[in-house]
């Protein structure tokens, strides 16, 4: 699959290295131009591609998000129109200033911004450092760290698990975009490491079942 990766951060680095190595063509950009990655394509390997923001949007039959929230007008939602969309994205307003979110999650703002695209979030809980580290393809599904995702297209989630399945995580679906606060800063399974046995028994709880 050609993945186009928006935002050049830890996590867009650590996203690119592990699909790429997964076998996964992989174009990655930041808000500046293609020159000023093209060190760091050479770094990450696996034939890793330097792009500019837009055309990576348009390289990826899958496009993953990870720019700092407060940026998220700087999306371009043209090339992404029927794509689907990982975003990774929190919400700090100490560094992203006061955004007025309607009251929606903020995957479900996001989606507002990109109404054409297949939106799904993922890997928004997880610090990059274990990211890197903690993928383990051999370990059982129950027994994996989990990455929690939320969307509202079960046809994207199942690719989303798939490829979060590739690199040697497991994924726990937390329901809805709106249903995604429950992944969001602040709450209880926002940062913990757990297996996706463990996840899925704290999701219960949070969700009253």
């Amino acid at each position: 699959m050609k993945i186009g990766i928006l935002g050049a951060g830890h996590i867009g680095k650590a996203l690119a290295r592990l699909l790429a190595k997964a076998g996964h063509e992989v174009g990655i950009s930041n808000s500046k131009d293609s020159a000023t990655l093209r060190d760091l394509a050479h770094e990450l390997g696996h034939g890793i591609k330097a792009f500019d923001r837009e055309d990576a949007a348009r390289f990826g039959e899958l496009v993953i998000e990870t720019i700092p929230f407060g940026k998220y007008a700087t999306l371009p939602a043209v090339p992404m129109e029927g794509k689907i969309v990982i975003d990774t994205a929190n919400y700090y307003p100490e560094r992203d200033g006061q955004i007025d979110l309607g009251g929606l999650s903020e995957s479900a703002f996001i989606a507002r911004h990109l109404p054409k695209s297949r939106v799904v979030k993922a890997f928004n809980t997880i610090h990059f450092e274990h990211l890197e580290k903690q993928g383990d393809t051999v370990k059982p599904e129950g027994e994996r760290r989990a990455i929690f995702i939320a969307g509202d297209d079960q046809e994207a989630k199942n690719v989303v698990t798939r490829l979060i399945g590739e690199i040697g995580f497991a994924a726990v679906d937390t329901g809805s975009l709106e249903d995604s606060k429950v992944q969001q800063p602040g709450t209880a399974i926002y940062g913990p490491d757990l297996t996706a046995t463990q996840a899925r028994e704290e999701l219960k709880k949070l969700q009253g079942r």
